[in-house]
């Protein structure tokens, strides 16, 4: 899948991140879970974020890749857990088009999979998210950003 399908585009600040997983974890606080699975990378955050705000001290990971920047490739899983999910809190950042879901239900069909980004295509894979964004839009996290210098507007329109 190439990038050329991203039409719009939303910047997720770390303010807005963690008041987006605080909400989630609201929607969460009456369970009991007996541990966080991360999906690697995008999960590794909000699950870290969900562990301390629901007091969950056990985190394990599933590592996998899908995306080399904006492309998505093939599905290469890196590390699996021993369990099937059953009372564990599946985190990752976002659905998209459900290619990874798909394979970490196979791996983990009883757990409660959440995430705080869905696109259309991914949604009916997870059991919870809190924003549905359109699925030609590229979620632009705050952890691939960088602060950086920008030209006055004047200065740019001089030149």
């Amino acid at each position: 899948m190439s990038n050329a399908r991203y039409h719009q585009h939303f910047t997720v600040s770390w303010d807005q991140l963690h008041r987006d997983v605080r909400e989630l974890c609201h929607r969460l606080v009456e369970r009991d879970f007996k541990g966080i699975v991360a999906i690697t990378r995008g999960g590794l955050i909000p699950a870290a974020l969900i562990a301390r705000e629901l007091n969950v001290r056990l985190i394990d990971t599933v590592c996998i890749k899908s995306y080399d920047h904006m492309d998505q490739g093939g599905l290469d899983v890196m590390k699996g857990v021993d369990h099937d999910g059953d009372g564990w809190l599946l985190v990752d950042d976002l659905v998209d088009t459900g290619k990874t879901a798909r394979k970490v239900r196979e791996m983990l069909p009883r757990a409660h999979f959440v995430t705080v980004y869905a696109k259309p295509e991914g949604r009916p894979l997870v059991d919870q998210y809190l924003t549905e964004v359109a699925q030609d839009c590229w979620i632009q996290f705050p952890w691939d950003m960088g602060v950086a210098y920008v030209e006055p507007l004047v200065d740019q329109v001089k030149r």
